[in-house]
């Protein structure tokens, strides 16, 4: 990265102090490199001589100025490279300009880098899992559960971009009362397609779309249901509709561009005796217990939890929970991912301490799950907040969310804000063709520089990916502001990568990538960029404005959108 590349031109130079005695040789901690908040001050700015003085201090006991300790280090900064110019700011402050050559030069590195732009080198091959969305397979996906869809598939883009192995993973709850209900809940539908007289079971599933689950039914199995014993019935219908939705959640989860690795069976960790296993050998640990009929995990022994959790009930069938444990026990031992991500609506808060004691059972670090907690979507139109399908009187679905504004308008509304933080989805706003709504003013930034590089070609002006002779003297053209700052915006790239795995949360992209496509308009008013004029200067922009692209594309790509060549 290059904050590491400035780290260590600052670390070398603090070396060198020492070796000429303009400081004790100390211990020093590496200093801290960071962006200053108003750009007059530089590009970053470091703390390093305030820290200096203050190690100088505890090993020696003698006070010590930062300023002038700032001043003989940055008497060591090579005048040449990557740092242009330092400056000292306050009590010792060192702000750093990076070197206009050396900006210069980036443009034709951010072309060459293509797709892998902005990558950095965090995960050095780790393993992991991010396992997101595993909406109970009962039904059509609520437009809420895109929400959980988008978060976790553009983290795994990030974690991937940052140089983790990532693998994207749907847990299908095939196991229980709920898929038990949703069995009874066809089979009445199916009775009534068969012209009986038949209830929904109670708390049965209302929605208009297991009609059309029914329907599909019907057609494959006729009217064979009627003389078969109604447990094999049942049985049958667990399958075909389990069948059914998970087919749909996939064509679901397609429309916003989300496909997985792997879909995970619960009722795998069941056929292959591992709930059994991993209970009995917690029993072993001390961490089962067996009181009023049931089997109970001895969370209470652990930190943050307050009560025991059943893992079989008094019938001798396991829980949820029990199924969890051997979940996490096939991801981290069996499987194992060095570190998993579980992407949970805020409404599961509560379960997440139990998650740690899990790990702690299991003897493994729970610093290894990371549980991230989203807030809740609100979708609004004309200023109302929208709830119901209009077709179904149902709940609103992704589909229809997606059949309204599109998948890349869902997927960079759904990006805006952290996870915690709720998230006002506007359905008019997402529509609009015009520069209020991000999404279409972002991606037209993109279509309006392929219009620029299409016109200059056909003008006679190639702008090939390849290098040419003369690209280098025309880029040292590039020195108007608008130029130069363009530039740094795209080198922010890999900062906002590191930033969104740091916070395992990407909604920084879709700030930064709007605050690039304005920046490159800023530059367009600025620097007309095809002049026949001037053809080095206009092949200098016109590799600028390459460059910006392939920034565009690469943000747009992590967040699972389209960059359109036109529009």
């Amino acid at each position: 990265m290059l904050r590491d590349q400035i780290q260590e031109i600052i670390s070398a130079a603090v070396d060198a102090t020492k070796s000429a005695g303009q400081l004790p040789n100390v211990p020093i901690a590496p200093p801290a490199i960071e962006r200053p908040k108003q750009a007059e001050h530089g590009d970053f700015s470091t703390n390093v001589a305030l820290i200096t003085a203050a190690a100088v201090k505890q090993a020696t006991g003698e006070k010590a100025n930062p300023r002038q300790i700032a001043q003989a280090i940055v008497s060591h900064i090579p005048a040449d490279g990557l740092i242009g110019a330092v400056e000292l700011a306050g009590p010792g402050f060192i702000n750093i300009r990076l070197s206009v050559p050396w900006l210069q030069a980036q443009v034709r590195a951010i072309i060459d880098a293509g797709d892998s732009l902005g990558s950095i080198d965090l995960g050095a091959g780790q393993r992991w899992q991010v396992e997101f969305v595993s909406a109970n397979p009962t039904g059509p996906l609520h437009y809420g559960g895109a929400r959980n869809a988008v978060l976790g598939d553009a983290l795994a883009s990030v974690l991937t971009a940052a140089g983790y192995e990532v693998q994207r993973e749907f847990y299908v709850n095939d196991v229980g009362n709920q898929l038990d209900l949703f069995a009874r809940t066809l089979h009445a539908r199916y009775l009534q397609l068969q012209g009986q007289d038949a209830s929904l079971p109670e708390d049965g599933y209302q929605g208009e779309y297991m009609i059309g689950y029914a329907q599909q039914i019907q057609a494959e199995v006729g009217d064979s249901y009627l003389s078969m014993p109604l447990s094999d019935v049942l049985k049958d219908l667990r399958k075909r509709g389990l069948a059914i939705v998970l087919a749909d959640l996939q064509d679901e989860l397609g429309l916003i561009g989300v496909r997985y690795d792997r879909w995970f069976s619960e009722q795998s960790l069941h056929d292959e005796g591992l709930v059994e296993q991993v209970l009995s050998d917690l029993k072993q640990k001390g961490d089962i217990g067996e009181w009023d009929g049931a089997r109970w995990f001895l969370a209470s022994k652990y930190p943050k939890n307050e009560k025991d959790e059943v893992v079989m009930k008094t019938n001798g069938l396991p829980t949820y929970f029990a199924s969890d444990i051997a979940y996490h026990y096939d991801k981290f031992v069996r499987r194992g991912f060095d570190k998993v991500v579980n992407i949970w609506a805020v409404d599961h808060q509560g379960h997440v301490p139990r998650m740690g004691a899990i790990m702690a059972a299991l003897g493994l670090d729970p610093e290894r799950l990371i549980i991230v907690l989203y807030n809740l979507v609100k979708l609004v139109r004309d200023g109302h907040e929208v709830k119901m399908s209009k077709r179904s009187g149902d709940f609103l679905t992704l589909r229809e969310v997606v059949e309204e504004v599109g998948a890349d308008a869902v997927r960079y509304m759904l990006l805006t804000r952290s996870p915690e933080s709720g998230v006002d989805f506007d359905l008019n706003l997402a529509v609009q063709q015009k520069n209020d709504n991000p999404v279409y003013y972002v991606q037209y930034g993109h279509a309006r520089i392929c219009s620029i590089l299409d016109k200059a070609a056909h003008e006679g002006m190639p702008t090939a990916t390849q290098p040419q002779p003369g690209d280098d003297a025309a880029l040292a053209l590039l020195t108007h502001p608008a130029e130069l700052d363009l530039i740094r915006k795209i080198l922010e790239l890999e900062e906002q990568i590191d930033f969104a795995v740091e916070k395992f949360s990407p909604h920084n992209l879709t700030h930064y990538v709007l605050d690039l496509a304005r920046t490159f308009s800023g530059f367009y008013e600025k620097c007309r960029v095809v002049d026949a004029d001037h053809p080095e200067l206009t092949r200098a922009r016109l590799l600028l404005s390459l460059a910006t692209r392939t920034a565009l594309a690469r943000v747009l790509k992590l967040m699972g959108m389209t960059a359109p060549e036109s529009m």
